[in-house]
Order: structure tokens, then C-alpha cells, then sequence
């Protein structure tokens, strides 16, 4: 199955809202609930969600639907992925891990690097399609990227390009400011392009972008969990760890506390953040060992380990199997079996 996290489409139900369309009516025909968008990193249907786009846009009439959903996300819709991605030496290697992490964001996309001359173009590809030829759904990932690389790039992004294989709309609608001047219609792909000279330098790193971001998270917990900090540090972690940057530092700013006043609170509940890490990463194991589709040693990475042996070390002292045996016993049945 492809899935996305619902956090791709920040803002969806407000701004149908704007177009005068109820967002509850289009979300329920295509079996999602607006519970489901509570959470920004709950997983749901990629060809679903493509199909809801495509009907919202003609339901409100804008053939750049996504577009202009896209102009008003902040930093949730890509998540811990994309501030890991921004915390990167170069651009070089922020496209090397996003490369290799995307997956954590949406299973059925893929990023294809291509040169022609001194431009480097970002190609975005689906394992799938739909009736339109996923107009909507390229709309979001090309704009999505755009936002991200217009971030990392700053006051250049005059020269970041946002490519749609669509043809221009015949209304004469009004585009979000962000991308006035950088689409291109009926290009060969779509996806962004960029100079190439860029991959060398150094993301920006927005100080402002990043509060926003703890602060959004912060309310998101607090509404998910209310008052349970172990479930809330628990789910921070498991954000956190395919950067390889999950510590107590990290996830006490995530919660604006500081990481003694954090441990303090964790002791005061009989634990500490050692085992809520040990924890998350057996609970995140075991789902992708039972229901997932990465390697070993994928997942290795994805928790954070820069070697699978220790990681299989690790995961044996916890279920007394080696991580090959134990799905080899428990995939695809429940976990308390």
C-alpha cells in the first residue's frame, strides 16, 4: 500500500473552507475523517489522497487547488523530515538524505536528479496514477519541495523553478505570490529545477521557522496527549530518530523544557528518557519488522543507528531474536501473539 502522512495537506479543511465547500463532506467521500488530520504523522492512503485533491479542485473550482494549499503550509507539512533536511552541511547532502529518507514522508514518490547544462532538475515520480494523471498530487510535491529549497536558499530562490507537466489554467486566476514567476506549464517533468552551482552551499537555517515549528508540535501534543508526558516524549522520539539526532536535548526543545528539567519530570514518573527511547525504538521496530517494507538494515537506519550490527545486538537483548528471526516468526500477525 502507498501512504503519506496526513500532515502533506496542513491546512486543507480552512482553506476549502475559504472556497465555501465543506471539507468534512469531501474528506468522508474518500474514507478520510478530519480526525485523521489531527496528527500530522498519522499514515494514510497516497492514491486516496490523490483523488481527494483532484475532486476538491474541482469542487472549488481552482485548477491550482494545491498550489495554493501549498503557498500556506508551515513547517508541519513535511515534518521532523524536513527540518532534518535543512540541518544538512550542503545542499548536496540535504538531496542525498531526503533521497534517503522520503519514504518516511510518503512510500510511492520518488526524486530523480538530472543535469541539462548548468541546472540541476529535481524529477518527482509515482509508483501510481490516476484518472487525471495525479494533476493535484504533483501540484502539492512540486510546490512542497519548492517551499522547502526556497527555505534553505533564501533571498537566490529567483532562480528556483517549479515544473508542471499540466497546461496553464485558462482562468484567469490569481496565483499565491509565492510562485509568481517561477512555473513553468507543460514541462517535461515535474518538480523544480535549480542552478547547479547551488550544491554547495550551505542551507539557512530559520531560526523563526524553527520555533514555529516546536511551537505547532507543542499544541499538537498537548491536544493529542493532555497530560501524558511519556506518550508525548515517546512520540517525538519517534520523529526524531531516522535524523540520527534524537537525544534529550532535542526532543526538551521540541517540549520548550530544558533537559534536566525533562529528566527530572521523567524520574518523578518512575523512568527515565533512556528507557522511552528504548522503548519507542522496539515499538517502531517491531511495526516495521511485522507490516513494513524496508530492509534491516533500512530500518537500522531509520532508528538512528549508524551500524546494523548494533542494532541487531540491541534488538536481541530486548526480544532474545535476532531481528531476521523474530519477523520471521511474527510478520503480518499481531504483536501480542
Amino acid at each position: 500500500m502507498f501512504l503519506i502522512r496526513s500532515g502533506a495537506i496542513e491546512g486543507y479543511e480552512q482553506l476549502v473552507s475559504q472556497y465555501g465547500q465543506n471539507p468534512t463532506t469531501l474528506l468522508q467521500q474518500f474514507g478520510f475523517s478530519s480526525a485523521q488530520l489531527r496528527d500530522p504523522n498519522t499514515y494514510v492512503s497516497y492514491t486516496r489522497l490523490a483523488d481527494l485533491l483532484d475532486a476538491t479542485a474541482l469542487a472549488c473550482g481552482d485548477p491550482v487547488f494545491c498550489l495554493s494549499l501549498c503557498a500556506h503550509q508551515g513547517p508541519l507539512a513535511l515534518g521532523e523530515i524536513g527540518l532534518s533536511i535543512r540541518q544538512q552541511p550542503t545542499l548536496a547532502d540535504a538531496l542525498v538524505y531526503s533521497r534517503q529518507h522520503i519514504s518516511l514522508h510518503a512510500y510511492g514518490v520518488h526524486v530523480q536528479q538530472a543535469t541539462r547544462g548548468d541546472t540541476l532538475e529535481l524529477q518527482l515520480s509515482f509508483d501510481f496514477s490516476n484518472a487525471s494523471g495525479l494533476v493535484q498530487l504533483m501540484q502539492l510535491s512540486a510546490g512542497q519541495a519548492f517551499n522547502l529549497l526556497s527555505q534553505m536558499v533564501g533571498s537566490a530562490a529567483s532562480s528556483l523553478k517549479l515544473h508542471l507537466p499540466q497546461a496553464a489554467p485558462a482562468q484567469a486566476l490569481k496565483m499565491p505570490a509565492r510562485y509568481e514567476g517561477h512555473i513553468l506549464y507543460q514541462s517535461e517533468f515535474g518538480g523544480i529545477s535549480f542552478p547547479l552551482i547551488w550544491l554547495s552551499r550551505k542551507p539557512q537555517l530559520d531560526e523563526e521557522l524553527l520555533r514555529e515549528h516546536f511551537q505547532q508540535r507543542i499544541q499538537l501534543l498537548e491536544t493529542i496527549y493532555p497530560g501524558n508526558l511519556q506518550a508525548q516524549v515517546c512520540h517525538i522520539i519517534g520523529n526524531l530518530l531516522p535524523s540520527g539526532e534524537c537525544n534529550i536535548e532535542r526532543v526538551g526543545a521540541a517540549l520548550n523544557l530544558h533537559p534536566r528539567v525533562l529528566q527530572k519530570k521523567l524520574q518523578a514518573e518512575k523512568t527515565t528518557f533512556r528507557e522511552l527511547l528504548q522503548k519507542t525504538r522496539l515499538e517502531v521496530a517491531q511495526r516495521n519488522l511485522q507490516h513494513g517494507q524496508l530492509s534491516i538494515t533500512d530500518l537500522a537506519l531509520n532508528l538512528g543507528y549508524a551500524d546494523v550490527a548494533i542494532f541487531s545486538r540491541n534488538f536481541k537483548s530486548w526480544t532474545g531474536q535476532s531481528p531476521r528471526d523474530w519477523k520471521a516468526r511474527y510478520q503480518n500477525a499481531p504483536l501480542n501473539k
